[in-house]
Parts: structure tokens; sequence; C-alpha cells
């Protein structure tokens, strides 16, 4: 695994050399062409590949797999105006966001369509630009990764809101036979910060509809499920981190007893250089009924080789306390554009 990694970072790093003496040109020349406030074009590929120490199923194994492979397209238009369509490529085109927003005068927006609701911080971000290859796993276990509805958000000085009502079921495009809804609200403070850029913040939500299931955890809530937490994210110019505790309350459908999901991460990453970052994440999941409680810790390196083309590796440490501690590492190649 060492010596894997040693030729991974000879390639990433002659690679980088090699373009900072060329300036980029094509990469300009395809900003100029596909980029432009009416009509945005973006492209995004990810290849991954994934290494258990165990040669176990941990970490997906052992394998060579797509990350996102995605198409988007937005813009502004006249009258205050803007939309965007984005669509997921891996196996057939599918859909991951359509949406029409308007934006007032006075800076409030209004969005609806299909996108990601404000629930959790770590869902914000593009999966190119997220800290590690994976989000924390809070995200894919308590909440949809797309939602249904309508959003209005805005500022009122170091103050932003995003009040939100969704079908609270996925991309399913209907509401039939249950008429009933999910509510998000978000309020985030961000003070001046000596060096850098800070906000705190609380995500609150609740999902009145019945019968709708929980993430990925297999679970159905019978109805009115809870979701709260506050979150920190701080970027500076050579420090940067995010933590986030967020807890999910619902009555499970299959033995009606009252489950109540947590989960919280802690980031700490450091720029070393203008196209490096190390980082580190503990992430913690458990639960009060189900015996699933576990704690990843990711090592991160991420390496921007050039505006288009980036690398990341992590290497990750499983401790569960009904099982064996498990270790694995994920390499990506990314073009973003």
């Amino acid at each position: 695994m060492k010596r894997i990694l040693s030729v991974i970072a000879v390639i990433v790093l002659s690679t980088s050399s090699l373009i900072a003496q060329n300036q980029e040109p094509l990469s300009s020349q395809l900003n100029d062409l596909l980029k432009n406030e009416y009509f945005s074009l973006g492209l995004l590929l990810q290849s991954e590949a994934n290494f258990s120490f165990e040669n176990d199923n941990f970490n997906n194994g052992r394998s060579f797999t797509l990350g996102a492979t995605r198409l988007n397209l937005q813009g502004k238009v006249d009258g205050g105006f803007n939309y965007r369509l984005q669509l997921e490529l891996r196996r057939s085109p599918s859909l991951l966001d359509a949406q029409i927003g308007y934006t007032f005068e006075n800076g409030v927006q209004v969005v609806a369509g299909a996108y990601k609701p404000f629930t959790s911080l770590d869902l914000d971000p593009n999966p190119g630009a997220t800290d590690f290859i994976n989000r924390a796993r809070q995200v894919g276990t308590m909440m949809n990764s797309r939602e249904i509805g309508i959003t209005v958000l805005g500022d009122v000085g170091e103050l932003n809101y995003k009040f939100g009502m969704y079908n609270g079921n996925g991309l399913a495009n209907n509401n039939l036979g249950d008429n009933r809804f999910l509510y998000t609200a978000r309020f985030g403070y961000s003070p001046e910060a000596l060096g850098g850029e800070l906000e705190v913040g609380l995500n609150a939500a609740i999902n009145t509809s019945r019968f709708e299931t929980v993430g990925n955890t297999g679970f159905t809530s019978v109805e009115n499920r809870l979701l709260y937490g506050p979150y920190v994210d701080y970027r500076g110019e050579r420090w940067f981190g995010a933590a986030e505790f967020l807890q999910t309350r619902f009555e499970r459908a299959d033995n009606n007893l009252d489950e109540t999901i947590t989960g919280v991460y802690i980031t700490v990453g450091n720029r070393i250089s203008e196209k490096n970052e190390l980082l580190v994440r503990w992430d913690h999941l458990s639960y009060d009924v189900a015996p699933r409680t576990s704690d990843l810790i990711i090592l991160g390196w991420n390496h921007q080789a050039t505006g288009l083309i980036s690398f990341k590796v992590n290497v990750l440490t499983r401790i569960a306390p009904d099982s064996d501690t498990q270790m694995g590492a994920t390499g990506q190649m990314q073009f973003r554009f």
C-alpha cells in the first residue's frame, strides 16, 4: 500500500510541475467558451480506487468505481430569474436538480423545484468541493440528498436564513396519498473572524410525512420525524475546519420503538502549500436502539494539480464496539469544470 501511495504522489507532483510551466491556456479557452452569466455549463468526472486492508467489504472492498459523473447547466435571465438543471450520468441520465429561482431587489431569493434541502452543513457543497471523498455519514443516514419543494432564503446583516417546505419523500414526483410535508429552517451567523470566514448556525426540520424511509438506514418513520443540530464552519487562509452535531428522532414502523440517531463530525485541515491540503476528521454515528454505533477516523490529502484536475487520498479507520477495527484507503482523480 505504501508503494501505491508513493507512485500516486510522484505522478501527481510531476503532473503539477509540468502544468505550472504552461499556465493552462486550454482551460482558459474552455472557460471563455462555456461559462457566462446567462448560460454556464459544468462537468464533473470522478474516478476512484478503493482498498480494504483486510480484503473484506469495508470501504467498497477492493475495487475501481466511478464517483460523481455530472452535467450541470445554470444561468441568470432577465427579470431577476435564474435556473439550474443537473443530471447524474453514471448509469443512465437521472435528474438531480431542476430549479427556477427569483431574486427580489432586497436580495431575498425564492427557489422552487428539485434540489438539496438545507438540512446539514456537510450536504451543502458540490461533491467536487467536499473536504473528503465521502461526506460525513450522518448525511446519508438521516436525510434525502434531494427534495422537491420551495425555499426562501436571504440575509439580514450578519444573519442568514433559509426556510423550506418540501414533499418529504426525496425525488418522488408527487405527494399523493399523504398530503403532508417536510419543513426545514436554518439560521446562520457570520461575525467578522480574524484571518478568515466564520459561520455558526443551527439546522432544524420536521417531516410530517407518514411511513417515509429514513436516509439509507432501512428504517421507516411512522410520522413526525425531527432533525436538529448546530454547526460551525471556519475557512482561513491556512487553517480551516468544521464541526456539526445532528440528531434525528422518530418512531420506527418495524417495532414501534422510539429511535434516536446521533451524528457528530469534526474536521481540521491545513493548507500546507498553494496546491496541497492535509486533513483529519472524526466521524461518530450512534443509535439508541439499533446496534450500529461506530467511529470513523479519516486522514486526507488533497492536491490541486491544475485549475480543472485534482487528486484526493483518504485513509480510513472504523472502530465499533461490536466488531473488529477495519481499515481502508480510497484514491480519487477528478475533473471539475
